[in-house]
């Protein structure tokens, strides 16, 4: 792990290198891969957005074309190491935002480092090891039969299902390896997702473990986290925290029981209602029978360049 001093002197070291190329090459942007975010650095990203200029685009009665968005690198880099930190940026997708800005605030708050929420050199010298962040992982057939095909927005016709499984197998791995679907798709551009297929995915880590003895639900920060003895903050997970329609109560509580995917109860009296759905309905889960028969499979940690090669 690299020290506060290395980092200010590699900053130093890297702006006086790059400056005058800082502009020409944040105004290029190009598509990911999964060797553009292994080998990512988070302070080189600090450095460059420091120089970067602010663009003003000025409206005018012509159309304008706008230039292609691609995700970042470091920032998918980042949000994995947060993800595998136990604060969670929501879907990685290789975008800023508030749920990346409320993870670092986790990470800083569980490292005892000032909690403001933003990407510092303290943050990037404590998060950044060296290592993959983005491995390969070989799609089964249990992965395909967990494909359901297009779930109706009915809820009556969800209610009638057996279950509501996933529409492709992209979908299943995201949600898997905590992924937006477009960048999957992105770091996989020529792959069918098909059986004995290996694709890029995120080494989000193992599951965090620990004495729970407090879940506080932030309403205000939209945002879970879990304590354990002492006040030790253990995980944090963006969250959405009810509507107008249907609110999330407040106060203090005491979790009783604990299920996994349950399923889902729609009373039309309590809360909303949808369409023409008047009866209480109860809409099942994910399909979750694979998963506890054979557990959620895991990456593998060898080089992503062992994936087949993306197209240039």
């Amino acid at each position: 792990m690299p020290s506060l001093t290395t980092c200010v002197a590699q900053v130093a070291l890297v702006a006086a290198m790059s400056i005058f190329a800082v502009v020409d090459a944040l105004a290029q942007p190009t598509p990911i891969s999964a060797a553009d975010i292994n080998t990512a650095s988070i302070t080189d990203y600090i450095v460059a957005a420091a120089f970067s200029p602010a663009v003003v685009q000025v409206a005018s009665a012509d159309s304008l074309t706008p230039e292609p968005v691609f995700a970042n690198s470091a920032i998918a880099r980042l949000q994995i190491l947060l993800d595998r930190a136990g604060a969670s940026p929501g879907v990685i997708d290789g975008f800023a935002g508030d749920n990346l800005d409320k993870a670092l605030l986790a990470f800083q708050m569980m490292n005892g480092l000032p909690a403001d929420g933003k990407l510092s050199l303290l943050v990037a010298a404590r998060l950044d090891t060296p290592g993959e962040a983005i491995g390969v992982y070989t799609i089964t057939a249990d992965d395909v039969a967990a494909v359901g095909g297009p779930i109706p927005a009915d809820y009556a016709e969800k209610a009638a299902m057996d279950y509501l499984g996933y529409e492709s197998v992209a979908e299943l791995l995201a949600e898997r390896f905590h992924m937006d679907v477009a960048l999957l798709e992105a770091l996989n551009p020529s792959s069918g997702f098909a059986v004995g297929e290996v694709v890029n995915v995120a080494l989000t880590g193992t599951n965090r473990k620990g004495a729970v003895t407090w879940i506080e639900a932030d309403k205000t920060l939209r945002q879970v986290r879990v304590y354990g003895n002492n006040g030790v903050l253990l995980a944090a997970y963006p969250a959405t925290i009810g509507s107008e329609d249907n609110p999330s109560p407040t106060g203090t509580y005491v979790v009783e029981s604990a299920t996994t995917m349950p399923g889902y109860t729609y009373n039309p009296k309590i809360n909303f209602q949808q369409g023409e759905n008047t009866d209480v309905l109860t809409i099942p889960p994910v399909r979750m029978a694979l998963w506890d028969r054979f557990g959620s499979p895991s990456p593998s940690h060898r080089s992503a360049s062992m994936a087949p090669p993306s197209p240039q």
